[in-house]
Order: C-alpha cells, then sequence, then structure tokens
C-alpha cells in the first residue's frame, strides 16, 4: 500500500500550489502528478481495472443493506420471507443434499415446516421455548428448525459430534423443552439418557424398534409429522421480529464446554 510519506508529499504539493494562488485544476493535477511519480501509479491502474467489480461489490452490499431496513420497518420475519419466496418459486430448488442427490422445492419444504409447526403447537409450545435438534445434516433439519420459528419456538442445533457432558451441557444451556434426535445419535441419546430431567420430551426421527424407543422414553417423531397438516400454522400469537433470535448453534467448542452461537432473523 502507498506509504504516508507519498501520500504527505503530494498533500504538500497540492497545499504549496494553492498556497501560491494557483487554481484548484492545476493544483489537484500537479498533486496527482506528483503522487504518480512516486512509483505508485500501478495502483491507479489496478483501480480503474478492478472499478466494475468494486462498484458492483458496493452495489450489492448497499442492497442488502437497504432490503434490511425494508424488513425491519415493515416488521418482516424468516418465515414470512420464506412464505413470500415459496409464492413466487414453489417448485424451484430450495434443498439440494449432496450426499443422496436428492433435491427438495420449496413448496415441499413449506409443507414440512407447516407440519412441524402444528407438531410444536400440538406439544403445547409457545413463542420462546426452545427445542434441541440432535441429527446428522439432512433437509429435515431445515424443516424443524424452520416450523418452529413459524410458531416462534427456537431451535438449539447440536453438533452431532458431541457426546456426554458437552451434550448435556448444550441441553441444559438451552434449556430447552424437549430434544429431537435422529435413529443414527441412539446410542449417544442413551448415554446421557439418565442425565435429562424427566420434563424433558424425545423424539426421534428414523428407523428406531419400539423397544429401544421405549428404553429411551422417546416417541417416533416421523409418524407425527405425517399427520400433521400442511396448512399454514396460526401465527396470531407469534409476537417475535426481525431482530429476534431464530435458532442457537452449539459447535464442539475448542476450549471447556461448547457455547451457544445465536442467530438472529436479521443475520
Amino acid at each position: 500500500m502507498p506509504s504516508v510519506a507519498h501520500v504527505a508529499v503530494s498533500l504538500g504539493f497540492l497545499g504549496l500550489l494553492r498556497f501560491f494562488g494557483a487554481p484548484w485544476s492545476w493544483s489537484l493535477a500537479a498533486g496527482v502528478g506528483a503522487y504518480l511519480g512516486t512509483g505508485y501509479w500501478r495502483y491507479f491502474y489496478v483501480a480503474a481495472r478492478t472499478i466494475r467489480r468494486d462498484a458492483n461489490g458496493l452495489y450489492v452490499f448497499l442492497r442488502v443493506k437497504w432490503e434490511i431496513q425494508r424488513h425491519l420497518r415493515i416488521g418482516s420475519t424468516i418465515p414470512s420471507i420464506f412464505a413470500q419466496t415459496v409464492a413466487l418459486h414453489p417448485d424451484k430448488p430450495a434443498l439440494v443434499y449432496e450426499a443422496t442427490g436428492e433435491s427438495w422445492s420449496f413448496s415441499r419444504l413449506d409443507q414440512l415446516s407447516n407440519a412441524v409447526a402444528h407438531w410444536a403447537l400440538d406439544q403445547g409450545w409457545a413463542a420462546g421455548d426452545v427445542v434441541a435438534l440432535y441429527l446428522e445434516s439432512r433437509p429435515l433439519v431445515v424443516a424443524l428448525w424452520l416450523g418452529l420459528a413459524k410458531v416462534g419456538v427456537e431451535a438449539a442445533l447440536i453438533n452431532f459430534n458431541l457426546r456426554r457432558d458437552s451434550l448435556v451441557h448444550c441441553l441444559e444451556d438451552s434449556h430447552s423443552r424437549a430434544i429431537v434426535f435422529g435413529a443414527e445419535l441412539a446410542d449417544a441419546v442413551a448415554e446421557v439418557s439418565g442425565s435429562l430431567p424427566g420434563s424433558m420430551l424425545r423424539f426421534c426421527s428414523g428407523d428406531l424398534d419400539l423397544d429401544r424407543l421405549a428404553s429411551l422414553k422417546a416417541r417416533p417423531l416421523d409418524p407425527l409429522l405425517s399427520s400433521a397438516s400442511r396448512l399454514a400454522p396460526p401465527t396470531s400469537d407469534v409476537t417475535k421480529g426481525f431482530n429476534d433470535r431464530l435458532f442457537y448453534i452449539y459447535t464442539s467448542g475448542t476450549t471447556g464446554l461448547p457455547k451457544a452461537a445465536i442467530t438472529w432473523c436479521c443475520s
């Protein structure tokens, strides 16, 4: 980058010419000439070559800032913005699961998240309650946190590599009223089952036999979602806005126990 000395020389030369009464146009031209003469013309060359890219980046940045301010002004939420997108592009891919190549359209994601929202209401959960999601990465995870958000319930996304004390800590720290876990993590849940409060509801997604579910005090989630309504849930009791929490993310902490990274609706 240009040194302070070179910039100072250029500005000093400009000021000296102005002191002796030279016009601004002459002074500026001479100042730029002095700057270029110090060997830093390359920066002007690079700036000229990248001005289109930089202008486009500035345009995108300002547009995003304007959109955020607009959503704040009209009281948008992530679910309401998602609903607008569904209305515009119902059949476009919303999610593509790389592991299997499975593609979910916006309409499919919307319908399943609506089922999640109705299931959450059936459990008696309300805005501000927290439900832990402990599953390996797959499209259902998005449907779960989005469906919970539609009725104001916050998801605590727990890294599926966490075990024992770290897992219990996340559940306690988030004050989760329930945990939804994948069948692939049943062994990890079994390890901490005795440490979980009796009031914490447990739901399992995936294939797990009834005896194993009973030993974990868990209910199968998939049938509950299959029978739930696909219509949009009532939102009259949801008071959350664009500045409120959307969900928590618990990763495997580098020091000590995991800490929650809070994702806000306006993030």
